[in-house]
């Protein structure tokens, strides 16, 4: 249907306005950790909050106090978990992922590799993205808890200095 009504669009306009100015305000609120993309917890948030902005837009069926509730809701659960994961070691392993090492000095690990269901190119990809385009220029690839690859150039006398929480970093010899 292309057209039903106006009384439809001002509703739209509305509420939409209003559970926009609702979710930011509630966000500026809860801080900035309730938006990262950290982890996997983060991205459901994040795709969460969208799509119930998306629903209370369109939704004759969802109010816009419902609407604010779960907003509060879904940021009140994020809260709850990283409040509890920067307190409690245990909670914070059994929520949260280490980053995986899946390159080191020139050798791909096979491992890890399929352990996180990667391949050899994927790897090559994500080191050519990042303006590399010698192997040996590169001294590992890390996938990120958050599903992100970060790429460690090579340099002399720095080896280890951000990766005391990466998996099997460096790797054992095979």
């Amino acid at each position: 249907m292309f057209f039903e009504s106006w009384a439809g669009i001002l509703r739209t306009l509305v509420i939409g306005t209003l559970a926009y100015g609702a979710l930011v305000a509630l966000l500026l609120i809860s801080g900035k950790r309730t938006l990262t993309k950290l982890n996997a917890f983060d991205l459901v948030i994040t795709v969460a909050l969208g799509s119930t902005l998306a629903t209370v837009l369109l939704s004759k069926d969802v109010t816009l106090a419902e609407g604010v509730a779960a907003f509060v809701l879904l940021i009140g659960l994020q809260f709850i978990v990283t409040w509890s994961s920067v307190r409690w070691a245990a909670f914070s392993r059994l929520v949260k992922a280490d980053p995986t090492l899946l390159f080191y000095q020139g050798r791909m690990l096979e491992r890890p590799l399929r352990q996180q269901r990667v391949t050899e190119s994927e790897v090559r990809a994500v080191i050519r993205a990042t303006g590399h385009s010698v192997m040996d220029e590169v001294e590992a690839v890390i996938l990120e808890t958050d599903g992100s690859f970060s790429v460690l150039p090579r340099v002399e006398g720095l080896a280890g200095s951000l990766q005391h929480d990466v998996d099997n970093y460096p790797p054992s010899a095979a």
